[in-house]
């Protein structure tokens, strides 16, 4: 394909996501676009992808009031059309800016505010997946849980509400394994056993669901799959469907996550609005989402579909960057 279209992204708080950076890269190049891929992070001489990076800036934090105004200040210098953020707290002050974005000509990959306040609070989540007949974990707050301790099957596990990046785990045995207050407000399940799945989804748009690639986690490090295989299965493509349908204004790519219980059976327990860790299995496997956003932003002719290719694996290993 052959076109004089311009089209720049930057990759927010990109950190080590030296894999997304090379999709989006690999995807200007394969549809034609010029422009150029570039990277901001809190410290972007520390940042593995703002080395990689055509470009890198330094940006505050993204809890920072002036954290959008900043974004917006280098996408306008640097004439960028497509903004992908990729941690969780970005999200919220980027989806609330993100008129101010449009009105520049750019598009953040980002869902709307009232999508992120869900996907952001893990009570939330499983209040409004539990009312569209998504499976979940029972989930309890910390009043609820020591108010009755038998509303769940111990041991029991916790995580912060507002977590993310697997910050704040536990599991406790029994009510009196609780500490007197903990420092930030916690949820609690029933603590599922069993195969666990990330599930990778495509939105178009205009809403419709474009593609679901699961993955089986073989083997999981810091957080983040390590090792990695896809399975096409129409139940997990059926939940996927079931979460769109609790958030109907979910749009680009998102992940979820999920244990195979064997007494409770399949229960979300995670979601992300934005790219995921194990993207790149996907985009492997067949399943460009970043080609497919590029289209989108460029308007280009679409080519999102379903088939990608099952059994595809992948096996992580450590590389580094040398400078100096």
């Amino acid at each position: 394909m052959t076109t004089s279209k311009s089209l720049s992204v930057l990759i927010c708080s990109a950190g080590r996501r030296v894999g997304l950076l090379s999709s989006f890269r690999t995807s200007l190049r394969d549809l034609g676009l010029e422009g150029r891929v570039i990277a901001c992070d809190l410290d972007p001489g520390m940042s593995a992808a703002c080395a990689a990076a055509d470009a890198a800036f330094a940006v505050p934090r993204a809890t920072d009031p002036g954290y959008a105004a900043a974004i917006l200040d280098i996408a306008r210098a640097e004439r960028v059309g497509l903004i992908v953020p990729a941690i969780d707290p970005e999200l919220l002050p980027l989806a609330q800016a993100a008129p101010e974005f449009a009105a520049a000509g750019i598009r953040v990959h980002v869902s709307a505010p009232p999508v992120i306040d869900v996907v952001r609070d893990k009570s939330e989540t499983a209040r409004v997946l539990d009312a569209a007949g998504v499976p979940v974990p029972r989930t309890l707050t910390e009043a609820q849980l020591r108010a009755t301790p038998d509303g769940l099957r111990w041991p029991v596990f916790a995580k912060p509400s507002g977590g993310s990046a697997s910050r704040g785990l536990a599991v406790f045995d029994h009510i009196d394994a609780l500490p007197d207050s903990f420092d930030e407000p916690m949820i609690f399940q029933d603590r599922l056993t069993g195969p666990e799945y990330t599930i990778n989804m495509f939105v178009d748009a205009e809403g419709a669901l474009r593609c679901v690639v699961p993955h089986k986690r073989l083997s999981v490090r810091a957080g983040e799959v390590e090792k990695g295989r896809t399975e096409r299965r129409k139940d997990l493509h059926e939940i996927a469907a079931g979460i769109l349908r609790a958030l109907p204004d979910l749009r680009g790519v998102a992940c979820f996550q999920v244990i195979e219980d064997p007494e409770i059976g399949i229960a979300v327990f995670e979601i992300n609005a934005r790219f995921g860790g194990g993207y790149p299995l996907a985009e492997y496997a067949g399943a460009s989402f970043a080609r497919w956003l590029l289209e989108e932003v460029a308007d280009l002719p679409r080519s999102a579909d379903n088939a990608w290719r099952d059994g595809a694996e992948m096996l992580r290993y450590d590389d580094a960057i040398y400078r100096g």
